[in-house]
């Protein structure tokens, strides 16, 4: 647990829930799960994980870090494709177990791997089928990675 934050454990139910300490609840493995909502819009571009130390360098820097569960490594988000995610306001949830973001994206604008804005743009039809919103990429992710 980083020394930033306080630990949860230590915090009765009413100070994790209506307290002034940052606590935020890992998981298991260490992670939280952290949204990030465009700035303005509020529309969520992705969903993503944090570990205590991508936590603590997107605060420290401003840029929003993840832990990438399949790499098993902080991920800068936007390092490769120059899509970064400057921090505009953090919030946390009653018991401090998920973090959302107000994030401006940069770059062409696209939080997705898939170059586009959002990683939303898959409607579920009956329960066994997607369909495309049409939302256009914006840039060709053969060409960036």
């Amino acid at each position: 647990m980083s020394k930033l934050f306080a630990d949860p454990s230590t915090l009765t139910h009413a100070e994790q829930e209506e307290g002034t300490l940052f606590a935020p609840k890992f998981d298991a493995h260490g992670l939280v799960t952290a949204v990030a909502q465009e700035a303005g819009s509020n529309r969520v571009l992705m969903v993503a994980h944090m570990n205590a130390e991508a936590l603590q360098l997107t605060l420290e820097t401003g840029t929003v870090h993840y832990y990438s569960r399949s790499r098993q490594k902080i991920w800068k988000k936007g390092e490769s494709s120059g899509e970064l995610q400057k921090l505009i306001e953090m919030r946390t949830d009653c018991d401090q177990d998920v973090i959302l973001m107000s994030v401006e994206q940069t770059g062409r604008g696209a939080a997705c791997h898939t170059g586009r804005k959002s990683c939303f743009y898959r409607i579920v039809i009956d329960g066994q089928t997607l369909r495309q919103t049409g939302e256009p990429r914006l840039f060709d992710p053969d060409e960036v990675y």
